[in-house]
């Protein structure tokens, strides 16, 4: 089974993404985008296999995207994508890949919707949050 993360080891929700997808038994491909960014077609495919428009996946928070002007609805999905590549911090996390689709697993619990093994025992996010009880089943869809 071939899953890969796109994962910000310093981020909770990828952390928790992670931590589901070795919960279902699945050791991922991870890649740590801030040292290994995607390239820019990888970083397109990735956004148009996940359904995103290409606003949807740049991240806001915690990053230079107002210093650098990227709130100007102006810029084109090109200029974005070019300052996402330039600035990784930019990409929104975690982006997952399994063999059932792309996902930006925001919230953590996404992932379950494109990875439906069982989970192999009762899962917490960091914060406590259950999401996969005592029984193996996810707490709330």
């Amino acid at each position: 089974m071939e899953v890969t993360i796109y994962h910000n080891p310093s981020c909770g929700t990828s952390r928790n993404t992670l931590a589901l997808i070795r919960n279902a038994g699945v050791e991922p491909t991870v890649i740590e985008y801030l040292k290994t960014p995607p390239d820019r077609a990888t970083l397109q495919a990735l956004i148009a296999k996940a359904g995103l428009t290409v606003r949807e996946a740049i991240r806001e928070k915690g990053t230079p995207y107002a210093e650098l002007g990227l709130d100007d609805p102006a810029l084109t999905d090109d200029q974005l994508l070019d300052a996402m590549v330039v600035t990784p911090i930019l990409i929104n996390r975690p982006l997952v890949v399994t063999p059932w689709g792309v996902r930006l697993c925001r919230p953590s619990e996404l992932v379950l919707d494109i990875l439906p093994l069982p989970q192999q025992g009762p899962f917490a996010k960091e914060d406590g949050e259950v999401v996969i009880d005592a029984s193996g089943k996810r707490a709330k869809a």
